[in-house]
């Protein structure tokens, strides 16, 4: 995580950045307003949000559950946490000498240059004895156990058991069942063809994951025998000394004995906003607060240090984050979770056929076993849709290329439809919301305050540099800065800028007004410098600049109180005309600092000394020990606000979210004003906020009730909050959480899904890790993310686009909606597979279906006509982001969920006390005896039909539809087409059951060499079952294609220019019916299958005609639907600004302070 500087610190005082900006800089956090800028802030109530943003404390509920956690797993998080608190340093607290001493390695404290290092000789030693400087990558399974992932998942293995049982029936009647030796292994193939597909997509995204990952800088620079060189960073060893400068990142964990001015960026390790000093000295006890101590992989924003190396590899901070990664569990997928249970749907019935029909076949077949058998395993496999796992794969498979397309890697492809499911998603700000970028805002000179460009939109009023005062806030961004270039051999908006993020917005403004930028220096030379610190909050710096009373002009910046300070007139003309500082130019450097701080800006204040020649000549030595340098008296120019401002397209995505039923809240490290600013422009947070009500109200806090539905909640309380104000949090439409810490993060995570919620969670840093891996879909950042994020997440924003996600968001919702039709076209036609079993056994009849055939429908057509789903586009231009989540999270579903989990962790909710009892030290044996209980309970059967509202992948409706609406349809179409094709050659429905049940079993009929039957001979009874099979075969196919139209739509009717949209169905049924027609009609091919080629065309206009019937049930059927449950859509979100983010710059007036947030 890398959060944006603050503005302000956490009771509302103005507080500095490393630049004097207004952000806190290390001590106390609780530093005030001066009295004349804002009043204090009143204490907050404990419980309280920042601010007087308070959470109520709601009356719950009896029945409301809090959260449910297992004995295990808060076991797992004390013993995680305390690992955490053990950093394994202490080099921090020992002299520099006695560390040198320690790793045999030679320093000079006073010319760390002249330092000697390790020889050469001890580098080798001790590369052997620590390793290479690199982090172990997690561990991997092997790509053979991930194949048996694959293929033991409970779908694949229905098809291996249904291959199993094939084979089975071979051993109970070799001859008859001879095919069953192909059909069995068919079947098994067709398992292992499917944990393939899903196997190489995992090995392809773990592939593209790993080039993108970089664990450590590829060089360093590293003294050894005296000689400062450029080496691989991973044969760094501890002792090495290495020197490391601005734009380097640190190649290992090192303890600083020299620094110049020395900044890193600790953010993606630590959480810390600001870039942190390090400096030789130290006197914190903690290594991870020690400002000695420069970390592995962190960036060093400013100066230069020299320091050893005492910790590499796995045995760094950065490494040992990194182990504590892998105790967080993964959560389940809902789509895994929902294809497990549908698996479990088609087991159950298929069984339980197999099983009563078996008994039922037993008897009626004068109690032929091997015959009741083979029948019983027959429906078992007739039952099992053996090409939809292939589908299901290749669905997703096809939509994770299509994200990758819009630059969003998925690296496991139930992710895809996972982000679809999202009823919650926690976004950073920083680099995610907005552009990570400082950006000059506004600038206030000379009394009038101006838009710092007119890009922003401003006509007039817009910072020029004929305007009194703005050339002088340009020289002093451009002069007193450490802040460059990379380059100046290309435009300024092209290049990179080295240095503190404030800086480099105030050089980028000043290089885009000044065409001589790049001289400047050259022009202007700086004689003398004192860089920000801590303590003086301000930068200094004198320049070679004349002017009518001198060679020499002194420029600063800084915090805007310490800089005013400083002055006692004010720059108020042309020309460097100034005045008397007086209580009227206060006021307006009040009203103007509150304005800009209230917007969410950091603040800058800028003074000049044009110094008197007479005192300071040209060659005049400044000396920072004898300071004989202006110290007062200054000249105050003006003051500067720099924002990060949204990124284009961020507003948009935001409110589309919103308009989806995504809860989009916001976890930041900055100050609540920053965050809620940035907040109420991006859509994030529209509502008012407690203390907005009360102000409106003219209320105190304490009366204002639950009229609210915005909180900010400063991370402070997050350690002391309640499970009811956790809910109670949970129940506000718009959530701000600031100030927040990694591990604060992770409790958020937790606390959603403990209600739910199918969480996302967007993160960079290190110790994002953890909330990435528990969330139900992490997501992480390509560009800005650490490699430990990135091995952490299910999915990776290769552009560091937020938009993509919202995109991404829509893609997984069209693949559930996908999914669910093609899973609905695919099982219907199980119903025409199963009846004819059933029939063929039960009155008996001819065998309308063989099972070949059936293999050749569920693998051939079907297949081909499912994977067409995969390309359908949505219904409607909107109508998926108008929609609900499917699982929507309401205090009745929160309760549900929280019984299944008290079920799940065998728990129990004790109403008087409020808390969750859990049974300890229970044996397998116990809790397995608790589970079988459960399940002939009254609550565990009325929990499992409890109506949630949610919409699941294979439900009631689907099922209906499938197996006893359209699939009665088609059995009834398939068995008439089979009927009038054995009628039109001579034998009618009741001739087929006389020659079907004979005289006993086996039955003499329908053989080559079987016995005439009415002048029919054996061959011609044979043809005649062939030709009403191969009728059969097709009548089935051509049902399912009307079928395919019908299962199309879900809010339109089945016709229309919908049905168009989609040219691969087109392709997909021409195919499918190429593949039939071939199976039927081609020469030597009916050898194999069984079929006929004497079948006629004529006979097609049957199952034409049943398909017709199809669409117009369904039309019925949707009309009816339409008017007994209409659809839902999402209610309208008042405020909703749904145009560009860069039209949302306003243009300010230089004499209008327009108090309301943007």
């Amino acid at each position: 995580m890398d959060p944006e500087k603050n503005p302000e610190n956490d009771n509302g005082e103005k507080g500095k950045g490393p630049d004097g900006s207004n952000a806190p800089a290390g001590g106390d956090q609780r530093i005030q307003f001066a009295p004349t800028v804002r009043p204090p802030a009143p204490r907050r109530p404990v419980g309280g949000a920042e601010d007087g943003i308070a959470i109520t404390r709601r009356s719950q509920s009896v029945a409301s559950i809090p959260q449910v956690v297992s004995e295990k797993e808060k076991l797992d998080r004390r013993k995680r946490e305390e690992e955490a608190k053990n950093v394994n340093i202490e080099e921090h607290l020992m002299p520099h000498e006695e560390v040198a001493a320690k790793y045999k390695t030679r320093i000079n404290m006073d010319k760390p240059a002249d330092s000697l290092g390790l020889t050469q000789q001890q580098s080798e030693e001790l590369l052997r004895e620590h390793g290479l400087n690199v982090l172990t990558p997690p561990k991997k399974r092997h790509p053979f156990l991930k194949f048996l992932d694959s293929l033991t998942s409970l779908f694949n293995l229905l098809l291996i058991l249904a291959g199993i049982l094939e084979y089975i029936l071979l051993g109970i009647d070799f001859k008859d069942n001879f095919q069953n030796t192909y059909l069995g292994a068919i079947l098994i193939a067709v398992a292992h063809i499917n944990a393939f597909i899903e196997f190489y997509q995992q090995q392809k995204s773990q592939a593209l994951l790993e080039s993108f990952l970089n664990m450590i800088p590829a060089k360093c620079m590293c003294i050894r025998d005296g000689k400062l060189a450029q080496i691989e960073a991973s044969s760094l060893v501890p002792g090495d000394v290495v020197f490391v400068r601005m734009g380097d990142k640190t190649p290992a964990d090192i303890l600083v004995f020299s620094a110049s001015d020395c900044k890193v960026d600790n953010s993606s390790l630590t959480g810390e906003s600001e870039p942190q000093e390090r400096t030789k000295d130290n006197d914190m006890r903690n290594p991870l607060e020690a400002t000695n101590i420069m970390f592995n992989s962190t960036l060093v924003v400013a100066g230069e240090a020299y320091g050893i190396v005492v910790r590499t590899g796995d045995s760094t901070v950065l490494g040992q984050i990194a182990h504590l990664t892998a105790g967080e569990e993964k959560t389940t997928s809902p789509l895994a979770h929902e294809i497990d249970n549908f698996v479990k749907i088609i087991a159950t019935i298929a069984i339980l056929t197999a099983v009563i029909f078996f008994g039922i076949a037993f008897p009626v077949n004068n109690n032929n076993a091997s015959l009741a058998i083979n029948f019983a395993i027959g429906i078992f496999v007739a039952w099992v849709p053996e090409g939809l796992p292939a589908t299901v794969t290749m669905l997703l498979t096809i939509a994770a290329k299509r994200m990758a397309s819009q630059n969003v890697l998925v690296k496991d492809l139930q992710g895809v439809e996972t982000l679809g499911a999202i009823t919650l998603l926690a976004t950073d700000k920083t680099g995610t919301l907005t552009r990570n970028q400082m950006t000059t805002a506004n600038i206030w000179t000379c009394g009038e305050l101006y838009e710092a460009s007119s890009r922003a939109g401003a006509e007039k009023d817009t910072a020029g540099l004929d305007k009194p005062g703005v050339a002088e806030v340009v020289h002093i961004s451009a002069l007193c800065s450490r802040a460059r270039f990379d380059r100046t051999d290309v435009p300024v908006r092209e290049r990179e800028i080295l240095g503190d993020a404030t800086e480099s917005g105030l050089v980028r403004y000043a290089a885009e007004q000044l065409n001589n930028f790049d001289a400047l220096a050259t022009e202007y030379p700086k004689v003398f410098e004192l860089p920000f610190n801590s303590d003086t909050k301000w930068h200094m710096s004198i320049h070679k600049k004349p002017h009518a009373n001198g060679p020499l002009t002194l420029y600063m910046k800084g915090a805007p109180e310490r800089v005013w300070k400083l002055c006692n007139r004010i720059l108020s003309g042309p020309d460097g005309e100034s005045a008397e500082m007086n209580d009227q130019y206060r006021a307006a450097y009040d009203e103007t600092y509150e304005h800009m701080a209230s917007r969410g800006h950091r603040v800058l204040g800028f003074a000049e000394l044009l110094l008197p020649g007479d005192k300071y000549p040209e060659d005049f030595v400044f000396d920072k020990k004898a300071k004989n340098y202006p110290e007062g008296d200054f000249v105050f120019v003006g003051l500067a606000s720099l924002q990060d401002p949204p990124k284009h397209g961020v507003r948009e995505a935001i409110g589309r979210c919103r308009a989806a039923g995504v809860k989009v809240i916001m976890v930041t490290g900055d100050h609540p004003l920053t965050a809620e600013a940035i907040g109420r422009k991006i859509n994030l947070m529209l509502s008012e906020t407690k203390q907005m009500v009360a102000k409106r109200t003219g209320k105190s806090l304490d009366q204002i009730g639950d009229e609210y539905k915005a909180v900010v909640v400063h991370g402070e309380q997050i350690d002391n909050l309640s499970d009811a104000e956790w809910d109670n949090i949970f129940w506000k439409d718009e959530i701000i959480f600031a100030r927040t810490s990694p591990k604060h993060k992770l409790e958020i995570v937790r606390r959603a899904q403990s209600m739910g919620h199918i969480v996302g969670v967007t993160g960079d840093g290190v110790n994002d890790s953890p909330a990435l891996k528990k969330a139900d879909l992490g997501i992480a950042m390509n560009k800005s993310g650490s490699d430990v994020s990135k091995e952490a997440a299910s999915m990776i924003l290769l552009d560091d686009n937020f938009a993509s996600t919202v995109r991404g968001i829509e893609e997984g919702r069209l693949i559930f909606v996908n999914l669910k039709k093609s899973i609905k076209y695919t099982i219907t036609h199980s119903t025409p597979e199963v009846i004819p079993n059933l029939l063929y056994v039960i009155v008996p009849i001819p065998l309308p279906l063989s099972a070949i055939l059936i293999l050749v429908i569920d693998l051939g057509f079907e297949l081909f006509a499912a994977l067409s789903f995969a390309w359908d586009p949505p219904e409607t231009a909107e109508g998926l982001m108008k929609l609900p989540p499917r699982k929507p999270v309401t205090r009745e579903t929160a309760n549900i969920f929280r019984r299944r989990a008290l079920r799940r962790t065998q728990s129990r909710f004790d109403e008087e006390a409020g808390v969750i009892v859990s049974l300890e030290n229970q044996t397998k044996m116990q809790k397995w005896l608790y589970k079988v209980r459960q399940m002939f309970s009254k609550e565990y059967w009325q929990d499992r039909f409890e109506n949630t509202g949610a919409e699941v992948l294979v439900d009631g409706p689907l099922l209906s539809w499938s197996y006893l609406e359209i699939g009665l349809i088609e059995a009834v179409g398939a068995l008439a087409s089979f009927f009038v094709v054995m009628y039109r050659r001579g034998i009618t429905p009741h001739d087929a059951y006389l020659m079907q049940k004979g005289t006993g079993a086996p039955t003499n009929y329908w053989t080559h060499d079987a016995q005439p039957y009415n002048g029919i001979d054996g061959p011609t009874q044979a043809d005649i079952l062939a030709e009403a099979q191969s009728m059969y075969y097709w009548a089935i196919m051509t049902m399912q294609m009307f079928n395919l139209f019908a299962c199309k739509t879900r809010l339109t009717y089945p016709f229309g220019k919908y049905m168009f949209a989609n040219h691969a169905t087109f392709y997909c049924i021409a195919a499918g019916a190429a593949l039939a027609a071939f199976i039927i009609y081609t020469p030597g091919v009916e050898v194999v299958f069984g079929t006929t080629r004497s079948l006629s065309p004529l006979y097609w206009l049957i199952p034409m005609g049943f398909g017709c019937v199809i669409i117009a049930y369904a039309t019925l059927r949707m009309l009816i639907g339409r008017r007994t449950k209409p659809v839902k859509w999402n209610p309208e979100i008042a405020g909703l600004q749904m145009f560009p983010t860069i039209r949302t710059f306003r243009t300010m007036s230089s004499r209008s302070h327009e108090r309301l947030p943007e």
